[in-house]
């Protein structure tokens, strides 16, 4: 058997996808598992043992050049299935022209008709792996499989220094405004923390000026800010042993989630009920304790809140976040 999985959005996504990785690995051992995404998501999947041949498409300067010529390669392959997780015309046409003897996508993909197999996609209510593993049920069981990321023995080495003590992880940014905790309110988290936890800030190298200045404004000689300085498996390595990993509703959530690592999320202008909560054994979900007639606003965010107030941000009390880590 072969399989091609399409899952073309943002890093969270890809990463959620692995659970059908890990799906079909265990029923069938000896199958080529190939999976695509888009430029600058390839890090997720960077040495998985269970992955095949990684599509990469460039989104970037001759967009739908850079699918044909992925598209050209797929029909070579001639593969038993084609998984589509995405949801949008351009990845339905890649599906339909792919040559794969069975094609599987949701119905809500503008060019589903043409599929050999839809799904039907549950936008609210079910957790995003729920709605993805329906796309193999037919292939496996109704169980979904969790998340997977597999960092490598040199990003255990990397992240080892940084493990000689106990310590929290904190992903204070987003890339959408309303989903951020503001930096203020981390600063009050920071100051509850414990004295003799040591407390690394993560991101990207564009989060690392806001890092920097929370880091600063903590006065708090154990904060770190290593935004930018990581890679995302080695990020991902070590929040697998930090006490708490506090994160917003964004791509270390599911990056805590792929290690079981346990994990606080705070929600501000979206909501779990969206499918994307936390999936760790010891997870935590904080958000507004009222509810407010406009959250959650929508799915992704916006880049200001939409009624002016941001109050489902800074209403939300630092007491609200667990810093008890003897459990």
């Amino acid at each position: 058997m072969s399989f091609l999985i399409v899952q073309t959005a943002f890093i969270g996504d890809v990463i959620l996808a692995t659970g059908l990785i890990e799906k079909l690995r265990a029923y069938y051992p000896g199958a080529t598992i190939d999976f695509m995404v888009r430029k600058g998501n390839e890090s997720v999947l960077a040495g998985h043992p269970h992955v095949g041949t990684l599509y990469v498409w460039d989104k970037q300067g001759g967009k739908f050049r850079n699918l044909l010529r992925i598209l050209r390669q797929i029909r070579r392959r001639r593969y038993d299935c084609l998984l589509n997780v995405q949801r949008f015309a351009t990845t339905g046409w890649l599906t339909v022209f792919s040559g794969a003897r069975e094609t599987v996508g949701f119905d809500v993909n503008p060019l589903s008709r043409f599929f050999s197999r839809v799904v039907t996609h549950q936008s609210e209510g079910s957790h995003e792996i729920v709605r993805n593993h329906a796309l193999i049920q037919h292939l496996t069981d109704e169980t979904p499989a969790r998340p997977r990321l597999y960092p490598s023995p040199a990003d255990y080495q990397r992240v080892a220094p940084l493990q000689a003590g106990p310590y929290v992880c904190i992903a204070p940014t987003s890339v959408w405004f309303t989903k951020q905790f503001p930096a203020d309110k981390w600063l009050e988290l920071i100051a509850r923390l414990p004295e003799n936890h040591a407390v690394y800030l993560l991101g990207a190298p564009a989060d690392r000026d806001l890092c920097e200045q929370i880091a600063v404004q903590s006065q708090r000689k154990s904060v770190r800010n290593l935004a930018g300085e990581l890679p995302l498996l080695a990020s991902a390595a070590l929040m697998e042993r930090a006490a708490m990993n506090y994160v917003n509703d964004s791509a270390p959530m599911h990056l805590a989630s792929a290690m079981n690592a346990p994990v606080c999320a705070v929600f501000c202008s979206t909501a779990p009920m969206f499918g994307y909560g936390p999936l760790s054994e010891r997870s935590f979900v904080v958000e507004k304790e009222e509810p407010l007639p406009c959250r959650p606003c929508g799915v992704h965010g916006y880049a200001a809140c939409p009624e002016g107030h941001f109050r489902c941000a800074k209403d939300i009390r630092v007491e609200q976040f667990p810093v008890s880590f003897n459990v």
